[in-house]
């Protein structure tokens, strides 16, 4: 892959090696701004960067001396140079957990890895590309934050704007999580519950863009959301980096949206591109929920398109009926040799619970959603066990609590002997 640039823009924006929106469809150029879609071909926009060339030595130094947050990579981001002296949260650098107990149960020999976002500010990977829109809205000149969100977003975007200094209002389906809505509500922003689904909510905002109401809004996930998409490259430069500078072989990544997967996918190309890890296959495999499948289902009937459902399921998080970039997800699945699998609201349920008992992890339904698929494409035969491999953990357990029930082992009055009633003996 040749790294994007042009020679000129002109737009005065400073947002680093940012240079120029793209069109994913048609190629057509922009101007860097608060813009979304193609005015040519109504396709979605990406950031193009003149990105650094010479020495990839020298440019891995530079990234391993700098912060332990996402803006070690500030030189690959559409952010300023001096991003790491402004107010923010300074996610990222999360932990890759190299499971082996999980990998024994699950029959993994090659090497298998949790890359566990629960660990950013708010416990998810949401911190990642909000951080970087509020560079964007910083540099736009937007004053309030907001958001179209299953949940982790709407906190995500209240932390950053009141660490930021930003006002917000976010947009939330009525019927989400209680802890997610206790999380968006907390920071003291608005929080908006529409009635409906995501699709519904995301609907809305869109309308609220071009209305007098929404002036000086920046729409994380819609107007900003060229730039906002570009967080989730910092997942791949981290994976790579804390592998040893190496490509992993399998990564198996939640399905929303799709944007994580497509920007991940990106990540990984500018890295070899850039020189800083080798040139050699790597396969990515998305991950849904069966009750909001569309991606899935298209991959699995060969097709192109992906038709949108109403969501039934418990990962809430993934419930997104008609997903953008769903049939980029398709190409990178296809192209890489990967696959999209689905499983029902129980594997999930069961996938938690086996990456609590065998690691440590407590991870919401999304992480149950990447475990449980992983488990059934190895029980497949899809996944090969002896090559290294990535699953995505993308948020907190304690989110989504509703999910698991739990009960004590026993409740016994307060004494040795009521103990060894209850049938607890030594070893």
């Amino acid at each position: 892959m040749a790294v994007q640039s042009v020679e000129s823009s002109t737009t005065s924006v400073a947002l680093g090696p940012a240079v120029a929106l793209s069109c994913r469809e048609c190629g057509e150029r922009f101007d860097l701004g608060p813009i979304f879609a193609c005015a040519a071909c109504f396709g979605p926009l990406e950031v193009a960067y003149d990105l650094p060339a010479g020495d990839p030595e020298a440019l891995r130094r530079r990234i391993e001396a700098g912060p332990d947050n996402i803006w070690r990579y500030a030189p690959l981001l559409p952010v300023p140079a001096d991003v790491a002296d402004k107010p923010g949260l300074n996610p990222g650098f999360t932990k890759l957990v190299k499971a082996d107990n999980l990998a024994r149960e699950l029959g993994v020999t090659g090497g298998l890895y949790v890359k566990d976002d629960s660990g950013n500010p708010t416990h998810s990977f949401k911190d990642r590309v909000v951080a970087i829109a509020v560079e964007a809205a910083r540099a736009f000149g937007f004053t309030t934050l907001s958001c179209s969100s299953t949940g982790n977003l709407a906190g995500a975007v209240g932390a950053a704007a009141a660490r930021a200094g930003f006002k917000s209002c976010v947009f939330i389906p009525h019927d989400l999580e209680a802890g997610k809505v206790v999380m968006a509500a907390v920071y003291g922003g608005d929080l908006v519950g529409i009635e409906g689904t995501y699709d519904d909510v995301n609907r809305f905002c869109s309308e609220l863009i071009g209305d007098p109401l929404g002036e000086g809004w920046g729409f994380v996930n819609v107007n900003l959301r060229p730039y906002y998409g570009e967080g989730s490259k910092t997942l791949a430069y981290e994976i790579c980096e804390q592998l040893g500078w190496r490509l992993p072989d399998q990564l198996v990544i939640p399905v929303a949206s799709g944007s994580q997967l497509t920007k991940i996918d990106k990540g990984l190309k500018e890295l070899i591109a850039l020189g800083l890890v080798e040139d050699r296959p790597y396969k990515i495999f998305g991950a849904q929920a069966e009750g909001c499948s569309p991606v899935s289902r298209a991959f699995k009937d060969g097709h192109d398109v992906v038709r949108p459902v109403k969501p039934d399921t418990i990962a809430k998080s993934l419930a997104i009926g008609n997903p953008a970039d769903g049939p980029y997800v398709l190409d990178i699945a296809r192209r890489t040799g990967g696959a999209v699998e689905d499983v029902d609201d129980t594997e999930i349920v069961d996938a938690i619970r086996l990456l609590a008992r065998t690691e440590g992890i407590f991870a919401e339904t999304a992480g149950g959603v990447t475990v449980g698929v992983t488990r059934k494409l190895l029980e497949r035969g899809v996944l090969d066990p002896s090559l290294t491999t990535v699953v995505l953990n993308t948020g907190d357990g304690l989110k989504t609590l509703d999910a698991v029930a739990a009960e004590p082992s026993a409740t016994i009055r307060p004494s040795l002997e009521a103990f060894r009633a209850a049938g607890f003996a030594a070893g």
